[in-house]
């Protein structure tokens, strides 16, 4: 599908990891669904996407030396019944392990506490995403989906998981209710499963917030990384 970018217009992109697809994107313009992108590598994609001033991206991006991200935890208090989908965020140090059993084990040296293999499944990507934060601080900003469909819900929990018909018809619904509507042919995102569309919508979403100064982030007093960077979840 072909967009007209439109000069003037405030440009957004939202990221979602899609399995082997690698990612998928959103774009908003001035609130509006305008296009999606798809690739295999993350620092591409937001390359192909120069006019976007802010890009949000479903992956933690912030990471401490020791303890658990403050973010994290707040996300899965404010989630309720999908605070399942929040992962905890292991320490820097446990993501430059080579295997899940190193991780693990670096992990509770570290935390007392070991990793999921759920969490480490997402090393690849989360290493792919730190890297492209590093490179255009100020761009970039972490989110979750699953906290921006609640808050487009008031605040209230999604009863049903974005696997299923009704999970994925109310998250369609809450985009549209907000000026999102995701038409049937998407063009790049047409083979794209449904639920990371609507997860790379939905940090479109809160992409634009950030943008226009509406958004807000937990916690509300950021962590600091070793390098001062915010670590925080937007929404």
């Amino acid at each position: 599908m072909a967009v007209l970018l439109r000069q003037g217009s405030m440009n957004v992109l939202g990221i979602d990891a899609c399995g082997k697809q690698g990612w998928v994107g959103v774009r908003l313009i001035d609130g509006a669904y305008g296009g999606s992108l798809v690739d295999v590598d993350l620092g591409t994609l937001v390359a192909r996407a120069p006019e976007c001033e802010t890009v949000a991206v479903d992956m933690p991006l912030g990471l401490l030396e020791t303890g658990w991200r403050a973010a994290d935890t707040e996300a899965r208090a404010y989630l309720g019944l999908r605070r399942s989908s929040v992962f905890l965020t292991a320490p820097r140090a446990v993501w430059s392990e080579t295997d899940y059993a190193s991780a693990s084990a670096r992990c509770v040296s570290i935390n007392g506490k070991g990793l999921s293999r759920q969490a480490w499944g997402l090393a690849p990507k989360l290493i792919a995403a730190q890297k492209c934060w590093a490179e255009e601080p100020g761009r970039i900003h972490e989110v979750h989906p699953e906290v921006s469909f609640q808050a487009m819900a008031g605040g209230t929990s999604l009863t049903h998981s974005k696997k299923t018909w009704r999970g994925q018809a109310t998250r369609r619904a809450l985009l549209a209710a907000q000026g999102v509507h995701l038409g049937d042919d998407l063009g790049e995102a047409d083979s794209v499963p449904t639920d990371d569309v609507l997860d790379a919508a939905a940090a479109a979403w809160s992409a634009h917030r950030i943008a226009t100064g509406a958004a807000t982030c937990m916690p509300a007093t950021p962590e600091r990384d070793t390098e001062g960077r915010p670590v925080s979840i937007w929404y």
